[in-house]
């Protein structure tokens, strides 16, 4: 009996302990590398159906939901942009973000093709 009682407490902790983890995997902060659009990508739908502008601040990222809004801090400069998920990638390792021309030169240097950040979604 109290074997099964033992192991009723460690399930309930087990499965707490994974619920409170997914939880909390959506909400932290991550940091990564960022790389913005060529031009040549204007006018081409993006992988939500939407037309790809680089001059409004939107974003591709593999994982997170369309429409998400999340905040890119620039890690060099403190500089920050808020762009809403649109599009599917970046298809390199090393990046996480593929944001427009118009949002990397908010927070970058475009003459620069990438930039560490850290990123987080927002409300």
């Amino acid at each position: 009996m109290m074997k099964r009682f033992i192991l009723v407490i460690i399930m309930m902790i087990s499965t707490l302990g994974i619920y409170s983890f997914t939880n909390n995997a959506l909400d932290a902060k991550k940091t990564s590398y960022a790389s913005y659009y060529h031009d040549k990508f204007n006018g081409r739908k993006t992988a939500s159906g939407e037309i790809f502008s680089n001059s409004k601040f939107t974003a591709a990222n593999r994982t997170l939901p369309f429409g998400t809004n999340i905040k890119v801090t620039n890690l060099n400069n403190g500089k920050q942009v808020i762009v809403k998920i649109n599009d599917r990638g970046p298809f390199h390792a090393s990046r996480a973000l593929d944001i427009s021309k118009a949002a990397f030169d908010e927070i970058g240097d475009i003459n620069h093709g990438t930039i560490p950040v850290e990123y987080e979604i927002v409300d």
